[in-house]
């Protein structure tokens, strides 16, 4: 059993995408696809663990620029592999958690399917580190899995700080534990307290997004 979500995910790369063609999802799909077309006209959006660059080819079609980063090699190599209608995306392998080779303030951020894998210990630092490079009046959005009984990968355990885990095999074969928490819009809005203004919540069949603009510092 491997538990280095890292290593899973670069074995994942290729197949990654696979998720997104489940079908009874696509309407779900389409319409955050859309949202994440609007979200950030005009912005210079900072993305993170932007694993394939799915959700970056539509976040180009309407910002600034983009900079999108990964703690993985091999999913950035398949995300620039991809066409992102002549806008400037640039790929930037570093830590989510650090963020220490980002350079610059952005009016915008996207977290594709991070948040749940943030142990809770650890979110507050993580929003501290987000926030620290983005500007006053930043727009935030979160996009993440909702749990939907019978549909979701089972919950295998819980851990003493309340993550939850799931049990994932990889078509090699290989067994993965992977945290994947599961918030609900009471628990985003007491994590973002003090952080957010403005806090947005949409519930879909399969996912969830949440929206908020960071708050302005003194």
């Amino acid at each position: 059993m491997n538990t280095d979500i890292k290593e899973y995910y670069a074995q994942r790369a290729r197949e990654y995408e696979e998720i997104y063609r489940r079908p009874e999802r696509r309407d779900d799909l389409v319409l955050m696809e859309r949202e994440a077309a609007a979200l950030f006209a005009g912005r210079d959006v900072l993305e993170i663990a932007c694993g394939t660059g799915y959700w970056t080819r539509f976040i180009a079609r309407s910002a600034r620029s983009v900079v999108a980063v990964d703690c993985n090699p091999q999913v950035l190599s398949v995300a620039r592999e991809k066409k992102y209608g002549g806008r400037p995306v640039l790929f930037l392998e570093s830590d989510a958690y650090s963020l220490s080779n980002v350079e610059g303030l952005f009016s915008g951020a996207f977290l594709g399917f991070w948040w749940s894998h943030i142990p809770k210990s650890k979110l507050g630092a993580f929003l501290e580190t987000l926030h620290s490079r983005l500007a006053d009046d930043a727009r935030v959005a979160v996009f993440d899995n909702s749990y939907v009984e019978g549909n979701s990968t089972p919950i295998s355990r819980t851990d003493a700080e309340g993550n939850t885990y799931q049990l994932r095999e990889l078509k090699d074969g290989s067994s993965h534990e992977v945290l994947k928490n599961f918030p609900g819009e009471n628990d985003l809005r007491e994590e973002l307290d003090g952080h957010a203004r403005c806090f947005l919540f949409k519930q879909w069949t399969y996912y969830w997004m949440a929206q908020y603009t960071v708050k302005r510092r003194n």
